[in-house]
């Protein structure tokens, strides 16, 4: 899934890329990534992209006069950028192609979503705040003010594990599944620890492991192009998705939490004390 830090370098790529550009068409493959229906998606046509923003993991290409068009892609969709789009009408069909947004220049993008679970979406509305999971995102973790005791109100009387609470877009908006797991490996804690048992030193450690593991990805992902970032993002990783693989800190095995629709990587030495986590739900320490 698309996080914070790739987002952010979608948002960049497509600044350069769409701004001062007029949308000729929108055309819409699978129906099912359209989440809203007034204004319709012909309402952005002939309109100026003016600018792109960053809403936790929501892209916003605002227009001149016209409205904001906002797209989440969700754990299997994509934008695959194109100088040049392909003539005539795209076909709807079992692929993975979902929309097609063109400029009068004939460049434009295509937004994709893989495998059966559908969750890629787009919203037409008059104001980003219109989309429920926009309006109800936590503040952003790279913002200015965002800082240690910012961070320290938001998880004091916490009642869930610190890889959950990370997790919440409604807390904090823009980390997910594979950050989490870099940011508590950063920050040498468990993913099954009470956000709210922390001790001013270990907020103050998780705070540090939170800016620097998502400013550092940023970093990393600025100037990539669009279709790279995946790649980019995965090489980056230290623990997510590398179960079996040394930990580039301790050497110790990267071990692995699986769950219905997830899974989660740490090192057991430099998080848990050199203890095994127990590889089911609301697992514990092994005694």
């Amino acid at each position: 899934m698309p996080e914070l830090p790739e987002v952010e370098a979608l948002k960049d790529f497509l600044t350069e890329h769409l701004v001062g550009h007029e949308i000729v068409r929108v055309l819409p493959v699978a129906i099912s990534v359209l989440k809203t229906y007034e204004p319709p998606l012909s309402a952005l046509e002939g309109h100026e992209v003016t600018a792109v923003r960053r809403y936790g993991k929501f892209l916003d290409l605002e227009t001149a006069d016209g409205p904001h068009f906002v797209t989440h892609l969700a754990r299997a969709g994509w934008l695959h950028w194109k100088d040049r789009l392909p003539d005539g009408p795209p076909r709807p069909g079992k692929g993975p192609l979902a929309l097609r947004v063109a400029l009068e220049t004939g460049a434009g993008f295509d937004l994709t979503e893989a495998g059966t679970q559908k969750r890629l979406a787009v919203y037409v509305v008059g104001d980003p705040q219109e989309v429920p999971g926009v309006a109800r995102l936590g503040p952003d973790p790279l913002a200015d003010d965002f800082d240690e005791g910012r961070l320290a109100e938001l998880l004091a009387g916490e009642r869930r594990q610190l890889k959950g609470a990370l997790r919440d877009q409604s807390l904090i908006a823009g980390v997910g599944n594979a950050y989490s797991d870099e940011i508590l490996h950063a920050a040498k804690m468990s993913p099954f620890k009470l956000a709210a048992s922390l001790s001013e030193e270990e907020t103050r450690r998780l705070y540090a492991a939170l800016r620097d593991t998502l400013t550092e990805a940023v970093e990393r992902s600025r100037g990539v192009a669009a279709g790279r970032l995946k790649a980019e993002k995965k090489s980056g990783l230290r623990v997510h998705g590398r179960t079996g693989e040394p930990c580039p800190v301790c050497g110790d095995t990267i071990r692995e939490v699986s769950f219905s629709d997830s899974s989660l990587q740490y090192c057991p030495t430099c998080q848990t004390g050199g203890k095994p986590l127990a590889d089911r739900r609301m697992s514990r320490l092994l005694k």
